[in-house]
C-alpha cells in the first residue's frame, strides 16, 4: 500500500498533472449547482483538483480534506482552507456545507464499510438541496482494452469498493438520490508496460490487483516483456455520479 505522506511530493507528476486535474474540476463543476456557495473536497490530495475547482466558480469556498499530513500540506499551498481530517469523521457540523466531492477517494477504501461509511458522512455534512459528487468506477476506468490490461486480468481483485452499484446503495441509505453524471479523460494515466510494472512494484495497485507473495514481481516481468514497452497506452475517461440530498 502506498504512503501517502512520502507519495505527495511526486503525486502530481506521476498522477497526469494540470491537464487531468482541469478536466476533472471542469466536470466536477458541470454538476455543482450555481446557487452553491460552499464545497468540501474530502481525500483532496495535493489539492491540485481542489483549487481548480475554486478557480473555476469564483464566490464558491472551497474546504479540502485530506488524512495525510504530507498531502494536506501540500494542499494547503494551493487552497488555504484544509483540515487533516478521517472523512468518516469530519470536523463539520450537520447541513454545513452546500457540496461535498470525493474525486479517486472510494476505489481505496477496500476495508468493510469504510466507503459506506464516507458516502454517510458526506450526506450528513450536506444541506438540504446539496450535492455529492464522487468518482465510481476508478479502476475500471483504466481497462481500456490493452494488452496490459489482459496482463492485469488475473490479479484483478474482487468487487471495488466504489462499484457504481455500490455507490448508488449507500447513497439511497444515506437519503441521497442520483441526480446525474459526467466523464472525463484521465489525461496522461495510459500506461507503458514499464511504466505499469515500476507501478506494481510500488504498490499503487493495491486496490485494484490482488499479489500475494511473489505475484507482483512475476506480474511485473510479464509486463516488462509485453510489444513497445515504453509505448503508452490509451488514457482512461473516469466517471462521476451525483446525487443530491
Amino acid at each position: 500500500m502506498l504512503d501517502y505522506d512520502e507519495e505527495a511530493a511526486l503525486y502530481d507528476a506521476t498522477r497526469g498533472g494540470v491537464p487531468r486535474a482541469e478536466a476533472a474540476a471542469d466536470a466536477v463543476l458541470g454538476l455543482i449547482p450555481t446557487t452553491a456557495r460552499s464545497l468540501l473536497d474530502i481525500g483532496c490530495g495535493t489539492g491540485l483538483v481542489t483549487g481548480r475547482i475554486a478557480v473555476g466558480r469564483p464566490g464558491l469556498r472551497v474546504i479540502g480534506s485530506d488524512t495525510a499530513h504530507g498531502m494536506a500540506g501540500v494542499a494547503r499551498e494551493r487552497v488555504g482552507a484544509v483540515v487533516l481530517a478521517d472523512a468518516r469523521r469530519l470536523p463539520l457540523p450537520d447541513a454545513g456545507v452546500d457540496a461535498v466531492t470525493a474525486v479517486w477517494l472510494l476505489h481505496l477504501l477496500r476495508e468493510d464499510g469504510v466507503a459506506r461509511a464516507v458516502v454517510t458522512e458526506a450526506a450528513r455534512v450536506l444541506r438540504p438541496g446539496g450535492v455529492f459528487v464522487t468518482t465510481v468506477d476508478k479502476d475500471a476506468s483504466h481497462d481500456v482494452g490493452s494488452d496490459i490490461d489482459e496482463a492485469f486480468a488475473p490479479y484483478l481483485a474482487p468487487t471495488p469498493s466504489d462499484g457504481t452499484d455500490l455507490i448508488v446503495a449507500y447513497a439511497a441509505e444515506a437519503g441521497l438520490d442520483v441526480l446525474g453524471e459526467a466523464f472525463f479523460r484521465g489525461h496522461g494515466q495510459g500506461r507503458s508496460p514499464l511504466s505499469a510494472a515500476g507501478a506494481v512494484r510500488r504498490g499503487y495497485y493495491a486496490s485494484r490487483l490482488s499479489l500475494p507473495g511473489a505475484a507482483a514481481e512475476h506480474l511485473a516481468r510479464a509486463l516488462t516483456a509485453l510489444p513497445a514497452p515504453e509505448r503508452r497506452r490509451a488514457d482512461p475517461e473516469y466517471r462521476l455520479l451525483a446525487f443530491r440530498r
